[in-house]
């Protein structure tokens, strides 16, 4: 099974990307589970949405503490510091900047860097980065 993590702010579409790979998954005939957490915040607050999948139903119902995946819609919410405390040590690591980052500490992490707003920008899209990051995510990881 792998569990997701995605983070970013209300805006960036971090909900539509986790329901999009999920629906995706689904579609392949795996198993998906997502859920999101959010409250009435205003545009700009930090939001989670968390997926599971996996290639045999999923009976588990509890929060993802440290996923196998994590994915920054928004580079201001990474802090390399915690980034062990929140992500398997062998884990993915998918992170939304302009800025030219180093990941000399994080050890065995997969990661890929990618800015999506100028790529959204690019293409007519604002400030909506779901899709751009998506399409990176599924090719750091070949998840579909």
């Amino acid at each position: 099974m792998i569990e997701i993590t995605f983070q970013g702010r209300g805006g960036q579409g971090v909900v539509v990307a986790s329901e999009i790979l999920s629906r995706a998954c689904f579609e392949e005939g795996r198993y998906p589970q997502c859920f999101s957490v959010f409250g009435g915040e205003r545009r700009g607050a930090p939001v989670a949405s968390f997926i599971r999948i996996s290639d045999e139903k999923i009976y588990l119902k509890c929060d993802i503490d440290r996923p196998g995946h994590l994915v920054f819609f928004d580079g201001s919410l990474f802090d390399e510091k915690q980034i062990s405390e929140q992500i398997t040590p062998d884990g993915v690591l998918l992170l939304n900047t302009d800025e030219v980052c180093q990941f000399g500490a994080l050890g065995d992490l997969k990661v890929g860097q990618i800015n999506a707003l100028e790529i959204s920008k690019k293409n007519g899209l604002g400030s909506i980065v779901n899709t751009a990051i998506l399409g990176a995510y599924v090719r750091l990881t070949q998840i579909v």
